[in-house]
């Protein structure tokens, strides 16, 4: 491995911060500007994690990047052909572990890799943008860019150096551009809020609301009440990453007036103009020693997902067959840097007190500048990318209603995740047995509150509450239906197959289905076989093709030969299919208009529904995506009441159907 030395130009007469000049392992994780787990400073080390595993059996040592689908993405780019629409699409994946999850007694906050559109980008900055100013006033367009300043692939990694609040916040960085010769200038830059690009209209959204973005702020006695955006900037000159500089987003008079307890200003402050009223300040933290590591990377492994350069071609060693384990990084083409943000002072737990799942920022956004100055020409840029961000607690049952006596329901999490801890509750209900974990049983209508813990000591990160409703005819089922059940076929079809236990006595069935799993409708209906037996099983099949919704709920009413009808227990279906399409709601809950990113695997028409609660359609439209990530902004929830909607999207046969939660 090649070693290159990160030197800190962050001055103070009073402190020394150490240099470190060789690869090295902080919290686990190996800084050697290599992509390999267990593998360390050019040889095999077990029990070091890194951002990849290149081998499939996982040793001690961990991949923090999820790499799903690795392979077929790798079989896409051997096959893919002028002008390269493969090669150039740009995706992402998180981490290979639930976010907050502790392994081999380290936590890991979270983890993302993205790789940038290559060719024509469709993410580069024209002239007039640069750091400082508000995200409002850049000018993102398409284009392409010199190829020192194109960004090819981004990396991030949050972890603890252990378990513990008392153990050091780490952030780990990595950058791969195009070509090496020249300096090269880049930036991580991390926002409190949900910022977001929004491609079709080449402006960005969601931004702080000082000047563009979050202000930290501090009280009389120079602590910190409200932390703010962040910067990184990094030089890389002479085959060297020569400084890494970081920087607070704060007022004027704060920078002028404020001594914080945390860190100390280090001179510098650039707003949008020389009279700004806010801007990034340098900080340096209060205490001598390294807290900056970083490198450039030495001929090495690029990854499972290969390296794919600005003119779409794929990168290999040479001589070697074109497969994945063969893709390599130039020397210093690929540069890796980790930060002590504990040491610097932007902890979030030795800041503001808490638990150790506190987070330092949202989202970050990845740039390239033209030159060392930090108000240089931005370039390049890879839009703002969520971290920190596990599942929030969402619950469902598949009865939702039930009878009086002798039934139980089963309430779950709706993709759960490992890592988080459930705690659950009712006002006025009866939970049977445990009242922790993903899913409980009851056997009481009433009201069901779950709450969401991300660790074990961890504060409050999200609850739900599902109401249990009670269904008063239920004597009969209790004797004669058993086995009602409902599955889904391609697709396109739900089959219902249940059995009766006295056919002589019963005379019809009607079958019913809901979209909310409360209001029903009849959609069939059958009346009894003659048998023999008095044990009969049935089924009935309805055709669900083109039905806007994700869930599908039915029941029975069961006529017996004295006229009298009763109900069965409900039965879901879910009419999903697996694909590379997707739908997001950005952000959710929604204020007032409804974003939905939208990934598509080729260039196409799309319908676009909202429904609100009871299944009546608000807006429909019809949109045409192109390939890859799309945008698509609604304006009818603007005026509607707050409440749970529903976000339909047809592409060709697939439906993809998302919840919105309107809060205005």
């Amino acid at each position: 491995m090649k070693t290159t030395l990160l030197f800190l130009l962050l001055t103070s007469p009073l402190l020394f911060f150490g240099q470190i000049t060789t690869p090295v392992i902080k919290a686990r994780f190996g800084v050697d500007a290599d992509l390999r787990a267990n593998y360390f400073n050019g040889a095999v080390q077990t029990g070091n994690d890194d951002w990849f595993n290149l081998v499939a059996t996982d040793t001690s040592g961990k991949a923090v990047i999820d790499t799903t689908g690795a392979a077929s993405i790798m079989a896409g780019y051997l096959t893919d052909v002028s002008p390269y629409p493969k090669r150039m699409a740009s995706f992402y994946r998180g981490m290979s572990k639930p976010s907050f999850s502790v392994v081999n007694s380290r936590l890991w906050l979270d983890a993302v890799f993205v790789r940038d559109y290559h060719g024509n980008d469709t993410t580069v900055f024209s002239v007039g943008s640069k750091n400082g100013q508000s995200p409002a006033n850049w000018t993102p367009t398409i284009q392409s860019i010199p190829d020192k300043n194109d960004i090819l692939d981004m990396m991030v990694h949050v972890r603890r150096a252990g378990p513990n609040t008392t153990d050091s916040l780490w952030m780990f960085g990595g950058i791969s551009m195009d070509n090496i010769n020249g300096d090269r200038y880049f930036d991580f830059e991390m926002y409190q809020t949900d910022i977001y690009y929004d491609r079709p209209s080449q402006q960005f959204f969601g931004y702080g609301p000082d000047a563009g973005h979050t202000s930290w702020k501090f009280d009389a006695a120079g602590n910190v009440t409200v932390p703010g955006d962040i910067i990184f900037s990094g030089s890389f000159q002479s085959s060297s990453l020569t400084q890494i500089e970081a920087r607070i987003w704060v007022s004027k008079t704060d920078w002028l007036t404020v001594a914080p307890t945390g860190f100390i200003w280090s001179g510098q402050f650039d707003g949008a103009s020389a009279g700004a009223t806010y801007g990034y300040a340098s900080i340096a933290p209060k205490t001598s020693g390294a807290f900056y590591t970083g490198l450039g990377s030495n001929t090495t492994w690029a990854g499972p997902f290969g390296l794919v350069l600005q003119d779409n071609s794929l990168q290999y060693s040479n001589p070697g067959p074109a497969s994945t384990t063969n893709s390599k990084y130039i020397t210093d083409q690929f540069i890796e840097f980790s930060v002590n943000l504990t040491k610097l002072g932007l902890d979030p737990v030795t800041l503001l007190g808490g638990d150790v799942c506190g987070t330092p920022f949202n989202r970050i956004v990845v740039k390239t500048r033209a030159s060392a100055s930090f108000t240089a020409a931005l370039k390049d840029f890879v839009a703002p990318t969520d971290l920190f961000l596990a599942a929030r607690a969402d619950l469902e049952t598949q009865t939702p209603i039930i009878c009086a006596t002798n039934s139980v329901s089963k309430i779950y999490v709706k993709d759960s995740v490992s890592s988080s801890t459930y705690t659950w509750t009712t006002t006025n209900g009866h939970i049977v047995g445990s009242s922790t974990g993903p899913s409980i049983n009851v056997d009481t209508a009433g009201t069901y509150i779950v709450k969401q813990y991300l660790q074990a000591g961890c504060s409050l990160y999200a609850s739900d509450t599902l109401a249990i409703l009670e269904f008063s005819h239920c004597f009969v089922l209790e004797n004669n239906l058993i086995d009602f059940k409902a599955s889904l076929n391609d697709q396109m079809t739900s089959r219902l197959n249940w059995t009766v236990l006295h056919n002589e006595a019963t005379k019809s069935f009607i079958i019913e289905r809901s979209f909310d799993g409360m209001n029903f409708t009849p959609v069939g209906s059958m009346n009894t076989e003659a048998s023999e037996s008095q044990v009969v099983a049935y089924n009935y099949n309805d055709g669900v093709r083109g039905i806007p919704f994700r869930d599908i709920y039915y029941r029975l009413k069961v006529n017996d030969v004295a006229g009298r009808s009763v109900y069965s227990e409900i039965a879901k279906v879910s009419v999903t299919t697996a694909s590379k399409n997707n739908v997001t709601v950005m952000p959710n809950p929604v204020k007032d208009i409804v974003h939905l990113s939208i990934s598509s695997t080729a260039e196409r028409k799309a319908q676009v529904t909202i429904y609100d609660y009871m299944g009546k359609m608000v807006e429909t439209v019809t949109v045409l995506l192109d390939k890859g990530n799309n945008v698509v902004s609604l304006y009818s929830l603007v005026n509607r009441p707050r409440g749970i909607y529903q976000a339909v999207v047809i592409m060709d046969n697939e439906l993809i159907s998302r919840k919105i939660s309107l809060t205005h």
